[in-house]
This record gives C-alpha cells, structure tokens and sequence, in this order.
C-alpha cells in the first residue's frame, strides 16, 4: 500500500471557457467542458501538482434536458431530470458515456478512450464513478453490448420484490410525487433511490432516481436472497468489466454502503481476478460498517468523512479542539491507512465559500494534517488549489457554496487558470499562484517524503495538555518516520502566529528508536529559510514558530549523540 493523491475533475465544468454563466443556462448558451479539453498540456500540469490518479467525474450516460435524440439516444423527460445538465449519479445507460462531453458525438466512445491513454500518458491512472445503488428513472441502454439484456427488461412488475427483479415496485401504484411532474407517467411505480417505499417522494429526496434491487426484500425484514445470485449482480459485474476492459484504473463508488456487502465481496473478487490492478474506492459514511466494507466487502480505501474531514472543518471553524485529532484516527486503529483524505469534493461546500472558512489560507493546516497524517491517499477537487469560492447562483444547484454538479457552467478559477487551454495561469492573481505552489509543494513532499509516503506516526499531543507554552486546542504536533528520516510536524490553526515550546516523552524515543539526547538541525521543507539547532531529548522542549493558520514539516537532520 503506497500513498497516492487524487484531483478530481468534472469534464462538463473543467474545460468550459464560455463566460456566459446564465442561470438555468442550456449547453448552446453556457457551454459545456470535452474530453479533448484535457489535454497533455494540461494533464502535465496536473501531474506536475503531485498527482497520481485523475477521478474523472460524471462519465458514464446519465439523465439530461439535452436533446441528443438525433444520435439515436432517447430524450429524457425533463420532469425526472435535475437541472439543465443533469445529475451525474442519475445514470441513463451504464454501456455509455456522456454525450456533452464529446465533440463529435456518435465517436464519444473513441474520445473517451482517447482521453484514458493521454492520461496514462502523462504518467497517472484514471478512476471513474460506480454508480451501483439507483439509476436515472427513465434508465434505458442504447449502447448495450450484443446479447446483454437491459436493467429491469423481464421484470416481473406486479411484484414489489423478486430475487431477480432488477427493480422495486409498488404494484397498482403511480408515481406521484408531491410536487408537479407535468406529464412523466409510470406505472407501477418504481421505488425511489434513497429507499424511499413510496409512490410519493419528497422534493428533497433522489426523486429522478430508482432503486436497484440486489436481493434484499426490504418490505419482510430485509430478507436477502443471495443463492443463487441474483441477476442484478451479474449485470453489475458485467458493467465493472466493461470498462476495466478500457483501461479504467479505479472505480469510485457512489453510495457503496447501500448496497450488501455481500455483492461487494463477490463483484470485487471477480473483476480482481482479471484486473488485480484495479482499486475500489467506497463512499462509506457508517463508521460501523468500515472494516466490514475493506475486510469483508474487499474495497481497497473508503472515504473518511464522517470522521478526519468532519472534524478538520470543525477545528477549522473553531468548533472542536484540534487534540481531537487523536480520537479521530485512534478510532480507526488498523485501517488508518485505508482512509482516503480529503478536504473538498462534489457533494461539499468549498473551502473558500462563506459557507465554510471563507478564506481558502485558513485551512493550510488542515491540509497538512490531511496529507500528511498517515499513508492514507489525499483527494483534492479541481479549483481547490486556486481558492474557487463556489458562491455562484448557477440554475438547479443554488447559492450554496458548492460548484454544480446539475448545470452548464463555467468555473472562473478554472478558466483563469486555463486561458483559452494554454493552461499558463497567467491571468491567475498573485494570491492564486501563490495558493497553487504551496499545494504543488505540499502534496509533491507527501509523495517523495519516505516518513509521509511510507512512514510510522507518533501523536505528541498527550504530551502537551499541560504544557502552558503549547495549546493543545489550536495546535497539534506528530513525529512521521520511515528509517533514518524523521520528520516533525507541527501545525497552528490559531489566528495569530504563535510561540510554542514542545514535550517530546520518551516514550517517543522508545517507539521511534532514537537516541535519547541527541543534538540536531531541523529544516522546514515547506519553509527552507526556517531553521533551527536543538537538543532533541526527554528533558529538553523543541522551541519553534508557526505563522497563523499555517504549520511546518521539520525534516530532523545531522542526528549526533550529546
């Protein structure tokens, strides 16, 4: 297991130079973003920030208000269908990609290839969305292969379950939601994507979306009917291959926990067995269910938000103390390192917006924290790196400070960054290139670094709580160390640059198995001017300053005994 870092792109929005941006915009009035839009130029440019893996977002065919029709793909009923663009987790056709992402559509296919080998290319791997749970409710496939039949095409639909039903239905029911789907007609209705049993979802629920049925009958005690297996298994299996067949590294899967782990042992074994290469990232937000997601279920990381990223906000904002830091990993004692980090992604407010630190500098500490923790891979969102605010009004997707996932838009730092695809960022402020290098530094150092790419971690937080000279609620300090490297990190999430003083105890030097009274010259790697000569011992404190919302990565050198 080795330490990776992930950028995720949204095509749709990533290489969209239109500056129209008008609210509920169709794609002829605010563009749309292609896959030949992310080309080598830029692909260098997303390596060269110390990234390994692109999640390309939004591939697969989902549901959409634009007409592609004429390609002999069906339109969509725009009553079912979340904004202009569409949600990219309301997948259509699981056999196809995105049509608005293809400059020449009945060649999309080819275009996405394409991309997949310029990607490998430029030295990363590519994960895509698994969308395993729901599907758009108009779901049909027009690109299935030959011989594959269609989800839902021999159900049995005047039952609500079947073993081998792919769907869920409420027989002699139609669906009428409790709000205006003009003329969208089904019968019997389906059951809504987040298990939602009734003909009447809410506004708020994943209306466009049907429940796929993997064997549980949840309407008598959640009986599962796993032997045989069920069909919805194997055409799931079936898609999973498919599109390892084209060189996708990695799935990450949306929702993974409302699905049986069950499927997910079985499925995960299959497809390791032809591609052993492939990685399975889950979308887990049940602490409970972790280990058996990885042990049992097979999936190589799961995402940590309920834990490192809800709690990294909260120290953020001044909410929780940063010494919980420790209960948050000591939580996940033996599968730290399966944890994937981040700080932002789709489903979250930005950094930057005023829904969260509404700064993007505040957060330096949380990133360092972030990636540099454990050997768990850190996830960064496209603009993350540039400070985007995310506080745009955009259609379907409000002011909420998140970039949509639902409409055509055009993200400004992104186009700064781009210039019309020459990809210099020279219209970039100083404040953004600034932004940008410390992320490149950052997360180039927690790749190359041996004590942050493959390295053990010893928390000196326990030390401290009665140090007058250390606040244990703004600041956290952690050895890493792989051999002879060694590192000290120390972070401030105070608003003030801060004075500190550090305990370092012995059992510290027992765990790490170092002298225990030896003179040494630190260097911060973040901060080469910053340097200091200290006695690293038991009964000595390591004196340092850390600006406001900032910290250091002290690389622990010339070791000689005193």
């Amino acid at each position: 297991m080795s330490k990776f870092v992930i950028y995720q792109v949204l095509p749709r929005l990533f290489g969209n130079s239109n500056t129209t941006n008008k609210p509920h915009g169709s794609i002829n009035e605010n563009g749309c973003g292609k896959f030949n839009d992310l080309t080598s130029k830029v692909l260098k440019e997303i390596k060269a920030l110390g990234v390994t893996h692109i999640w390309y977002t939004g591939i697969i065919e989902h549901a959409t208000q634009t007409d592609y029709s004429t390609y002999d793909i069906r339109k969509d009923h725009p009553a079912v269908v979340k904004g202009k663009a569409g949600s990219p987790y309301a997948i259509k056709d699981y056999y196809d990609v995105d049509p608005d992402l293809a400059v020449d559509v009945v060649n999309r296919i080819g275009e996405f290839e394409a991309l997949v080998a310029r990607t490998h290319k430029a030295g990363m791997k590519v994960i895509i969305d698994f969308v395993p749970n729901h599907v758009a409710r108009e779901y049909y496939s027009d690109a299935r292969p030959e011989g594959v039949q269609d989800l839902g095409e021999e159900d049995a639909k005047d039952k609500s379950f079947a073993q081998n039903n792919n769907f869920y239905y409420l027989p002699y029911q139609k669906f009428s939601p409790s709000f205006d789907v003009q003329d969208y007609e089904e019968y019997p209705a389906k059951v809504t994507g987040n298990d939602q049993f009734t003909a009447s979802p809410d506004i708020n629920d994943w209306y466009e979306t049907v429940k796929l049925n993997y064997g549980v009958d949840y309407l008598n005690d959640k009986r599962q009917h796993f032997d045989p297996v069920p069909d919805t298994w194997h055409k799931m299996l079936d898609i999973l291959l498919f599109w390892a067949e084209k060189e996708v590294d990695g799935f990450r899967c949306d929702m993974a926990e409302m699905v049986p782990v069950e499927f997910w042992q079985w499925a995960i074994a299959c497809v390791k067995k032809q591609y052993p290469a492939v990685i399975f990232i889950a979308e887990v937000y049940n602490p409970h269910e972790y280990r058996n997601y990885i042990f049992t279920g097979g999936f190589d990381y799961l995402y940590d938000k309920v834990g490192m990223y809800d709690l990294l906000r909260n120290i953020v904002c001044h909410q929780h103390a940063a010494s919980q830091i420790t209960q948050a990993w000591q939580a996940l004692s033996g599968i730290e390192d399966y944890m994937l980090h981040f700080l932002e992604n789709h489903d979250e407010q930005r950094i930057a917006s005023d829904f969260f630190a509404g700064n993007a500098w505040i957060i330096i500490p949380a990133l360092i924290v972030s990636a540099t923790l454990t050997k768990a891979p850190f996830m960064l969102y496209a603009g993350q790196e540039l400070g985007e605010q995310g506080m745009d009004t955009e259609g379907f997707s409000g002011l909420d400070g998140r970039t949509t996932i639902f409409d055509y838009w055009g993200v400004k730092s992104l186009q700064d960054w781009s210039n019309k695809g020459k990809f210099d960022g020279k219209l970039l402020s100083d404040e953004q290139k600034a932004l940008r290098a410390l992320y490149k530094k950052l997360l180039n150092l927690s790749l190359k670094e041996p004590a942050i790419a493959k390295g053990k971690m010893y928390d000196l937080q326990y030390a401290n709580f009665n140090n007058p000279s250390y606040d244990t609620n703004r600041q956290f300090a952690y050895f890493r160390q792989y051999g002879k490297d060694l590192l000290l990190i120390v972070v401030n999430f105070a608003s003030s640059s801060t004075d500190i003083s550090i305990n370092i105890p012995q059992g510290a030097f027992e765990y790490l198995v170092l002298a225990l009274s030896s003179k040494v010259e630190m260097e911060d790697l973040m901060d080469q001017q910053y340097q200091l000569s200290t006695i690293l011992s038991a009964d000595n404190q390591v004196e340092l300053t850390i600006p406001a919302h900032s910290g250091r990565i002290l690389k622990i050198k010339n070791t000689q005994e005193s």
